[in-house]
C-alpha cells in the first residue's frame, strides 16, 4: 500500500493503517535502534516508544520527506535520548560510589546480539559495535544508518538533516576512527 495513503488513513484514525505501518517498518526501526543502543531489551522498548510517538504525532507529519525518513528520525532521536539518560545514570552511580553509598560500580560490557550477525562472527561483531559506540554521536549515527541499515548518503542526509557532503565527511572520519579503535584493541 502507498505510504501517503497509509499516512492519510492513520490521520483519519484508521487503526488498521497503524497495524500495517507497524508490520511494515518494525524490523527497520528495531534494527536501527539496536545498532545505536546495542541492547536487545532496550531496543524493543524504544521501538515500541517510536510507534507510540508515530501514532500520537502523525498529524505533525507534513509529507515534506518520505514517511520512512520521518520514522528514522524518530528512531534515532529516541535512541540517542535513551543513551543520554543511561550516561546520566552511570555518572550519578559513579558519584554516589565516591561518597560511599555503594562500595563500587561495576559495569560489565553487555553480550551483544544483533539479528544480522551470524553466530561465528559474534565476537568480531561485538568488538566492532563496541568501537562504533566509542564514535562521536554524529559519526555513529551516520555509520549505523549507512553501513548497518544500508541507507544511501542522500537518505542519511535526509534523516540527519544535513548535507550529503557532511555525511560523506562523517563517514570518512567514522571509518578512520573505527580503524584506530579496532587496532588499539588487538
Amino acid at each position: 500500500m502507498d505510504e501517503r495513503l497509509l499516512v492519510e488513513r492513520l490521520k483519519e484514525g484508521d487503526e488498521s493503517a497503524f497495524r500495517i505501518i507497524v508490520d511494515t517498518w518494525q524490523n527497520m526501526v528495531y534494527n536501527t535502534v539496536l545498532g545505536i543502543v546495542q541492547q536487545a531489551e532496550d531496543a524493543e522498548d524504544i521501538t515500541q516508544d517510536v510507534f507510540v510517538q508515530v501514532y500520537q504525532s502523525i498529524h505533525s507529519f507534513k509529507g515534506d520527506a518520505k514517511f520512512s525518513t520521518w520514522l528514522y528520525r524518530i528512531a534515532v532521536t529516541k535512541s540517542l535520548d535513551h543513551e543520554r539518560k543511561k550516561k546520566r545514570k552511570k555518572r550519578f552511580g559513579f558519584i554516589r560510589s565516591l561518597f560511599g553509598e555503594d562500595n563500587e560500580v561495576v559495569i560489565h560490557p553487555p553480550d551483544f546480539n544483533h539479528p544480522g550477525v551470524a553466530l561465528d562472527k559474534k565476537e568480531k561483531a561485538a568488538a566492532l559495535f563496541h568501537a562504533i559506540n566509542l564514535l562521536p554521536e554524529n559519526q555513529r549515527i551516520a555509520f549505523v544508518l549507512n553501513k548497518v541499515e544500508g541507507l544511501s548518503y542522500q537518505e542519511v542526509s535526509d534523516v540527519m538533516e544535513t548535507s550529503v557532503s557532511s555525511v560523506e565527511s562523517l563517514l570518512h572520519r567514522a571509518k578512520s576512527n573505527l580503524r584506530k579503535h579496532l587496532e588499539e584493541e588487538k
